[in-house]
């Protein structure tokens, strides 16, 4: 089908700027325990200033909004087309000493391999290189990265692994092909009495890594314990594992630490432990530093019954954890939570450039709002506002953009109805929510427009008289000008059959042919600009 050049805007400037306030992108989602999974990298020359946010959508999309304050610029990009809908696969991301970004993600649970790919510019994944994997012997959920200035020569990688346990591995550097290679690990850190611990990372980007986990998820444990430890990275040569006081636990290379949840591992290791509750379930949301280096850490304690959250603030003051009810939580926030998934509160934050504020998604009628609350020094509450109000559906999981402190944009969570952490045939519905923030983006700049079609169904199309663009055989949208070939690292599909024909977590993959997108081709800044309904695909010089 030919297709006119220069063709009308008008059908792409309503997908565009069909945003409200505040609105990062219309359909997106998150877990909260891969991070981070937004991020704000800034450099000393001024060449730099950008927010990075990801998630991924009820498609199987995984994708990331670029906000570029040097340039003014707002741009979504598309990494990775056709993967598991699971809210556990949102990206995270990293800055490399080059200032390259690394995004990595995963599947939850069902394949042995971490997903990454780099931008081929410093600070700007607008244009992204080839996706690679880093294979592993066993399934892998929640990616966590880290550089520290003690071993600037590796990256650290955390995420569940082993046995569906705290897991650590040392990377080299990416090389001229955008490789790497673990070359220490994977070595599981703790083993517990439960079956699934949920942890949490934080680095103070020099030495050390503090990493706060549950006894097993909440849903299955009765009472459920959270405790913290320290890894030292030994200046690179081999993790150390420490109590919160300096002492040595365990050699990882050498030892996996073992925790329970009775009165005589309390007695023994009690450094190792926030709380260790006799009648509620805990669950964490993130750790975080305060100016003198002391962690903090945003906790849930959740009944027996799970239909009553209470959120935590737990701040170790150089003796003890002292903990500090903040709110009620209410019940679990989503629109089946009678059903499935009582334990998952609405979700809290903390602001890393000032631990005594924290943000809550905390119940107000029949939704739940976002609302910030002030502690003085003493752990006393100072003040509570809102920051969301009169909302016709939910707010939750909020996240405090790490590096964002000099930055308008600081704070983003999820709004919208949400029935299931997965798209299957039990829960067709998934995760429809968008992301929204504390800064109004603005829309989207496009080039000169080559062609822009809102129904294109992968025919090849010839486009003027040097340009074709097509799908190939293996389903990857390609762009092509003489012998110069351009394909995209997305394939031409989405998740959508998951819906129903997946029944969870099972290595299961479901194609689901594209009958029409919005394809839109651009001229921009010396690039030609591929758009897969708005998001970014191939960027090229071609």
């Amino acid at each position: 089908m030919k297709k006119q050049l220069l063709t009308t805007l008008a059908l792409l400037v309503t997908l565009l700027t069909n945003i409200s306030a505040g609105n990062i992108a219309s359909e997106g989602a998150w877990c909260w325990f891969a991070d981070p999974r937004a991020l704000h990298y800034e450099n000393s020359s001024g060449t730099i200033n950008a927010t990075y946010i990801g998630y991924i959508d009820n498609h199987g999309n995984v994708k990331a909004t670029q906000m570029d304050f040097v340039s003014g610029r707002r741009d979504e990009v598309l990494i990775r087309s056709y993967l598991q809908p699971d809210d556990h696969n949102n990206p995270t991301f990293l800055v490399l000493p080059d200032e390259r970004v690394m995004i990595f993600y995963t599947r939850h649970t069902d394949e042995p391999l971490i997903w990454y790919r780099i931008s081929k510019r410093p600070g700007d994944i607008t244009s992204l290189g080839r996706e690679h994997s880093i294979a592993t012997n066993h399934n892998t959920t929640y990616p966590s990265p880290f550089i520290m200035s003690d071993d600037p020569n590796h990256i650290y990688l955390c995420w569940r692994g082993i046995n569906w346990h705290p897991t650590i591995a040392r990377l080299t550097m990416p090389d001229a092909d955008d490789l790497v290679t673990i070359d220490f690990g994977p070595r599981q850190i703790v083993q517990s009495t439960g079956a699934r611990p949920y942890a949490k990372y934080q680095s103070n980007g020099r030495d050390k890594i503090y990493l706060t986990y549950t006894t097993g998820h909440p849903d299955n444990e009765w009472p459920c314990w959270l405790y913290f430890n320290v890894i030292d990275i030994n200046h690179g040569n081999g993790p150390i594992l420490r109590d919160i006081q300096g002492n040595e636990l365990a050699r990882i290379s050498e030892q996996t630490f073992r925790v329970s949840k009775s009165e005589d591992y309390k007695a023994q290791y009690p450094l190792t432990l926030i709380d260790s509750p006799s009648d509620s379930r805990n669950w964490v949301w993130q750790i975080s530093l305060d100016a003198k280096e002391q962690p903090v850490v945003a906790m849930t304690r959740i009944s027996n019954d799970k239909n009553s959250h209470t959120y935590l603030h737990a701040k170790w003051t150089g003796k003890q954890w002292r903990l500090v009810e903040l709110a009620d939580g209410g019940h679990a926030f989503h629109q089946n939570w009678q059903r499935t998934e009582k334990c998952y509160s609405g979700g809290m934050a903390i602001d890393p450039s000032n631990t005594n504020i924290v943000y809550l998604s905390v119940p107000v009628g029949d939704v739940y709002e976002i609302s910030k609350i002030t502690l003085k020094d003493n752990g006393k509450i100072q003040n509570t506002s809102f920051v969301t109000t009169a909302s016709t559906t939910n707010n939750m999981r909020p996240y405090v953009i790490p590096g964002s402190s000099t930055s308008p944009l600081r704070l983003c969570w999820m709004h919208g109805n949400y029935y299931y952490w997965m798209v299957n045939r039990n829960y067709p519905l998934g995760f429809p929510t968008s992301i929204e923030g504390d800064y109004d983006l603005p829309a989207p700049k496009l080039g000169e427009i080559i062609i822009d079609d809102p129904d294109y169904n992968g025919q090849t199309l010839q486009v003027g008289r040097d340009l074709m663009l097509g799908v190939d055989a293996d389903n990857y949208l390609y762009i092509r000008s003489g012998r110069h070939l351009v394909r995209s690292e997305c394939r031409y599909l989405t998740s959508d059959d998951w819906a129903q024909f997946s029944t969870g977590t099972s290595g299961d993959s479901w194609p689901t042919r594209i009958n029409s997108a919005h394809i839109t081709l651009s001229r921009e800044d010396g690039y030609t600009v591929l758009r897969r309904n708005g998001a970014i695909e191939i960027k090229t010089k071609l």
